[in-house]
């Protein structure tokens, strides 16, 4: 697709999910690529519903899964436009899912992770994506 549009701007649509676990503790992952903690998710797939590209990401980033999602807010707006080093521009529009059902066993298993853990809310890392630090602060502190 950049080799067509070069650099200009795309529309990005991709989804995250607020996992909690029966401590009420929130699951967060740590990305190879900017070192923060965010919550797991990415891009959707050509054919996916929002729930459905949510629940892949789930999976193929901690290896749990969900049944039940519940839809807090979609993310959009000038706070998702992005310009990458390389000069490659986005649009994003992000659907931020909550589950408290998710089960099976961490793993890290797509090479987009350092690490992998659940935090209490009084005791959360300091370096957040800012997406995952605004969805925190506004509907679960």
């Amino acid at each position: 697709m950049r080799k067509l549009i070069g650099t200009q701007a795309l529309m990005v649509v991709g989804a995250m999910v607020a996992v909690f676990n029966e401590k009420g503790e929130i699951l967060l992952q740590q990305r190879v690529d900017i070192k923060k903690w965010g919550f797991p998710g990415g891009v959707m797939e050509y054919g996916e519903s929002l729930e459905e590209t949510a629940l892949r990401e789930l999976y193929e980033e901690t290896g749990l899964k969900a049944k039940d999602l519940k839809l807090l807010e979609v993310l959009s707006g000038e706070k998702e436009c992005h310009q990458y080093p390389n000069g490659d521009e986005i649009y994003g529009v992000t659907a931020v899912f909550t589950t408290s059902t998710a089960s099976g066993e961490l793993c890290i298993n797509d090479g987009e992770s350092i690490n992998i853990e659940f935090f209490s809310l009084e005791n959360l890392p300091s370096n957040l994506v800012g997406k995952s630090e605004y969805i925190i602060s506004k509907y679960f502190l």
